[in-house]
């Protein structure tokens, strides 16, 4: 029971490290640990309790950077492809879908850090973040991979560090809000979630102030490659966990 505890412990830890310091990642750094301890049906609704409370901790640092208008429309298509991904649910095989889109994440990552590949995209407009938000929200729904298009997108329209996390932040905030109430709505917050985030909590939140120290001291160009390397890392787990679970 100690060493259980010490799991949680740590993986909230880690996951509010990694949530501090880019916006984004808890469930990548948390559930590695949590799922070793916690049943998936407690593990999911504790990320999504503690990365809200994690990002809601660290949104006072960039919201001077926050602009609505450039946010809105990420939010808008994300709440709209929900639904989408979830109703494929029974048409796609999951192993498969996050074999691709690990196989894809990591591969453009990597050439991101280790090449001269440096795309640019100023073009499209809110049309194209609506987009881009509407597949993350599809992604969401189907494999809970909602952040990882709108992250790499505001990567490449030259956005700086604030203006960047902003974006990412604003909507993984937004989306896993909505995710929070449809929890609460079907029953999914139960004593043994409630339980797991008495412990998780205090952990996430020293964390996420940890990692806000370091997002404090990162320039932009640091602060990307920051991002890459945790997507592709990401990108490297989905591969790892479609053969564990059938690919």
């Amino acid at each position: 029971m100690t060493a259980d505890i010490a799991i949680i412990l740590a993986g909230a830890l880690a996951g509010g490290f990694v949530s501090g310091l880019t916006g984004f990642g808890t469930a990548m750094a948390a559930l590695a640990l949590w799922l070793h301890v916690l049943p998936a049906a407690v593990a999911a609704p504790v990320v999504v309790i503690c990365s809200v409370a994690g990002q809601l901790l660290s949104l006072p640092s960039i919201w001077h950077a926050i602009d609505v208008k450039r946010l809105l429309p990420f939010v808008i298509g994300g709440l709209f492809g929900i639904p989408l991904g979830t109703w494929l649910l029974t048409w796609v095989a999951l192993a498969t879908l996050k074999f691709w889109a690990g196989l894809l994440i990591a591969t453009y990552c990597g050439v991101m850090l280790f090449g001269q590949f440096k795309p640019r995209v100023a073009s499209g407009g809110n049309a194209a973040d609506a987009a881009v938000g509407f597949a993350g929200g599809v992604l969401g729904g189907l494999a809970g991979l909602s952040g990882v298009l709108p992250t790499l997108w505001a990567s490449v329209r030259g956005w700086g560090k604030d203006e960047r996390r902003a974006v990412f932040q604003g909507f993984n905030l937004s989306i896993l809000g909505a995710s929070l109430m449809v929890y609460a709505a079907t029953g999914l917050l139960t004593p043994d979630v409630g339980r797991a985030v008495v412990l998780a909590l205090p952990g996430t939140l020293v964390g996420s102030l940890l990692g806000q120290k370091v997002y404090r001291i990162l320039d932009d160009h640091r602060f990307d490659r920051v991002v890459l390397a945790i997507l592709a890392a990401a990108g490297l787990v989905l591969m790892a966990s479609s053969w564990t679970s059938g690919h």
